[in-house]
């Protein structure tokens, strides 16, 4: 036996030539949070960190936040050296930085510097939940602040970033501080000026969420982040009730009038930069949105009432039409690059009022309009147009930010009125109104309403407190419904025609009541013609504006409506 395994081995002998054998190479696999399913690692890096399958938006450190956000090669660090020292020697925290500065490589739980986002500089901090999941310390606090007063001399617009468990604790009520710090800063940028875009990520809660994120000229939020002061596991065990799904997730602030706009990852660079141009002011290139328009319509002047004119109740007729475009789609068609902005930043975000940035020729506006809604399903959710207190706190928020910038506001106005109801009423209805009348009536800047269907009472007057009123020629405009004044009057709504005719509420009765500046003849025209016919009006009395500085805006408009009534008084 032991001769043939030695002549078995003997025949293995010899010469020996080694393969090479290529082993694939090692697959890194990440599961992601949301579905729970295992992804390759580069499939997701490749798709912006957001699983490809169910969506959910995975967390992302600050330095790969800038490479997925600025132009490549454009980022100009600030501050990196500055560290915090444990002042309060409080017990552990040495052991947790130097922890943390391992993982991270970085010095504390900020990035911040200057960059071009689409072309657009801007000064840019980013949070970094990596570092003591992103908690606010006297470094974060001092490194925004010394970011928000930088942005001032270099006349720079600020982007942010948030990502954040809160308050820093090992650094005591110093670290509560770095709210109303970095909160003072931001207040002189905006007396600068220049635009604060923030840009909520996962999770953004306690200080930060009460301070600095929340301070945004415009807020930004990706999908499904966390955004709250008071964490869900705190308020379960404070009021030990379970919370509904999406409790708290950006989606509910969007809901609740906290958020303007929810933007997945892979578009946030885009919606920034065009965002920097709009609060900016800046013009489009040469060309790019003349091209789009055909040749300016004539300038046309109502028609005196006669005697083959439609009767008033037939204009209200037709000023309801389902078949008349609406506030929303002559913006789409009329003006460029319409951004919707969202929300009061008190209660909610009412549908009844759409409101956002656009370009009117080469000037940004901001547009704020009524919107009755196209399908049946779009208009109840948008209430047919009838506005809640938040929708008018929304126009009015967004009218203040159009003012710190100097942009003109452009109002469409298509509402039955008001929305009358319990919750309404608890909310302040009547004082929402007023208060935009107040707030309207000294606004520094250009306002041009349209009474583009029908224009209902105080819910109407909220958004066309302007220094010049239009109106589409099948427009009315009226204290009263014709049913709701035949009703009050004479006990039955069969009058109403009687009363549309006695009320004085058509484009050319207006006008000649002073009322109305001047009416857009819309008789005939597609959908298309009518936008670009608003558009012209629009664009020509703005320029008009144009010329006059704030005080003497507000000083003619105060006359303006002073004299409403003046024909009707004797003696």
């Amino acid at each position: 036996m032991c001769a043939r395994r030695d002549k078995r081995e003997n025949e293995l002998e010899g010469p020996v030539t080694e393969v090479a054998v290529e082993l694939p190479p090692r697959t890194l696999l990440v599961k992601c949070p949301g579905c729970r399913r295992v992804i390759d690692q580069e499939q997701l890096s490749a798709n912006y960190d957001v699983c490809p399958r169910c969506g959910h938006h995975l967390r992302v450190n600050a330095r790969n936040r800038l490479r997925l956000t600025v132009d490549a090669g454009s980022f100009e660090e600030w501050y990196k050296d500055l560290e915090i020292r444990d002042f309060l020697e409080f017990p552990g925290y040495a052991e947790k930085l130097d922890a943390a500065r391992a993982k991270t490589g970085e010095a504390d739980a900020v990035v911040c510097g200057r960059a071009t986002i689409r072309g657009r500089a801007c000064a840019i901090f980013v949070m970094n939940g990596d570092f003591m999941m992103g908690s606010m310390g006297s470094v974060v606090g001092e490194k925004i602040c010394r970011t928000f007063e930088r942005a001032i001399e270099l006349g720079l617009p600020v982007v942010g970033f948030t990502v954040s468990g809160g308050a820093r604790m090992q650094e005591g009520t110093t670290s509560l501080m770095q709210m109303a710090k970095v909160s003072a800063a931001r207040r002189r940028l905006a007396e600068a000026c220049l635009p604060y875009a923030c840009v909520l990520t996962d999770p953004t809660t306690g200080g930060v969420t009460a301070s600095f994120a929340m301070e945004g000229d415009v807020i930004l939020a990706e999908p499904g982040a966390l955004v709250a002061f008071a964490g869900p596991r705190v308020i379960e065990q404070t009021t030990h009730k379970r919370l509904p799904a999406g409790f708290q997730r950006s989606e509910f602030q969007l809901e609740h009038g906290f958020v303007d706009r929810i933007v997945p990852r892979r578009s946030i660079p885009d919606v920034l930069g065009e965002l920097l141009a709009l609060l900016a002011g800046e013009a489009p290139e040469e060309g790019s949105l003349d091209e789009l328009k055909p040749e300016p319509a004539p300038k046309l002047r109502p028609r005196r009432r006669g005697k083959d004119e439609v009767d008033a109740y037939a204009r209200v007729t037709q000023a309801r039409s389902t078949s008349r475009p609406t506030p929303l789609e002559l913006i789409e068609r009329a003006f460029d690059g319409f951004v919707e902005l969202h929300g009061d930043r008190l209660f909610g975000d009412d549908a009844a009022v759409v409101a956002g940035l656009a370009w009117v020729g080469r000037r940004v506006v901001m547009v704020c309009a009524t919107e009755r809604g196209r399908t049946t399903k779009e208009r109840v959710e948008r209430n047919f147009g009838s506005a809640h207190p938040e929708g008018y706190r929304k126009a009015l928020r967004l009218m203040r930010l159009a003012e710190r910038f100097g942009l003109p506001v452009v109002c469409l106005v298509d509402t039955a009125g008001a929305f009358c109801g319990i919750g309404a009423e608890e909310r302040g209805q009547g004082e929402a109104i007023a208060t935009n009348l107040v707030e309207m009536s000294g606004l520094s800047v250009p306002v041009v309403s349209a009474v583009v269907g029908e224009g209902g009472s105080g819910g109407a007057l909220a958004l066309a407190v302007a220094d010049c009123v239009l109106m589409l020629g099948s427009a009315v405009y009226s204290v009263v419904s014709p049913e709701g004044c035949a009703s009050i009057l004479w006990k039955t709504a069969k009058r109403a025609p009687e009363a549309a005719d006695a009320l004085g509420l058509t484009a050319s009765d207006l006008m000649r009541l002073g009322i109305v500046d001047d009416v857009v003849d819309d008789e005939g025209l597609t959908a298309d013609e009518l936008a670009h016919a608003l558009l012209v009006s629009v664009k020509a009395h703005l320029d008009e504006l144009a010329r006059l500085e704030p005080d003497e805006l507000v000083r003619r408009r105060y006359e303006r409506f002073r004299g409403m009534g003046a024909q009707a008084l004797v003696g």
